[in-house]
């Protein structure tokens, strides 16, 4: 521990640079980049596979998941804290000026949303799933957010906290059967969804990098 510590604080942290483990497709990374690219905080990223994590990941988090952000004086390991972190610091988009029900909306997107996400993505593998049942449970929360957006955003023409915070699970959602959602009459919240995945934000949260390797030359997020 205090090896890789040493070996932080001499390279990645020399000028205080957080390092933040992270991979590509998991959506409370992508939340935490998102959250990093609006603060226009500078970190240091590693893109690890989530089958082969590297020791200076177990090292300083049991849990060894992602996101991951080794800022100078601590490690965080949440994905909301990593977001909270980083805002706090700087908020030039002004995502923290969010309304009361956006913590709602955002414990019930982390709580049973995302349980049903995975018992549907994952149903091949479980043996007690009920599709209909599951898709009736997505469906309310999906069909309550469509009744928010009448406007751009969850809580009108400004992006939140919340926005960005359950955007990479109703994404990953959509995309388990992109033909049955794009049926449902929910058009506010397809979008909304459209309209951040063709943004250059979601574009710079989703830029490929290679799997990082200890003598690799570092790489600074957001490019």
């Amino acid at each position: 521990m205090m090896e890789i510590m040493n070996n932080t604080t001499e390279a990645d942290n020399k000028k205080h640079v957080p390092i933040l483990y992270s991979f590509r497709r998991c959506p409370y990374a992508m939340r935490a980049r998102f959250a990093i690219a609006s603060s226009k905080t500078t970190v240091v990223i590693r893109e690890i596979s989530l089958k082969n994590k590297p020791p200076e990941l177990l090292a300083i988090s049991e849990k060894a998941t992602v996101p991951c952000l080794h800022t100078a004086t601590n490690i965080i390991t949440e994905s909301l804290d990593i977001m909270m972190w980083v805002l706090e610091k700087n908020d030039p988009e002004l995502l923290l000026q969010m309304p009361e029900e956006g913590k709602t909306i955002i414990n019930y997107n982390d709580g049973l949303f995302k349980k049903t996400l995975d018992r549907t993505k994952y149903s091949a593998n479980l043996r007690d799933v009920n599709i209909a049942e599951e898709r009736k449970i997505a469906s309310e929360f999906l069909a309550y957010l469509n009744s928010l957006l009448i406007k751009k955003f969850l809580f009108g023409d400004k992006k939140t906290l919340v926005d960005i915070a359950i955007l990479p699970f109703i994404r990953q959602y959509a995309h388990i059967d992109r033909l049955w959602f794009n049926e449902q009459k929910w058009g506010n919240l397809m979008s909304w969804l459209d309209h951040f995945l063709a943004s250059p934000s979601f574009k710079t949260i989703q830029t490929k990098y290679p799997i990082w390797a200890k003598d690799q030359t570092p790489i600074v997020f957001p490019t």
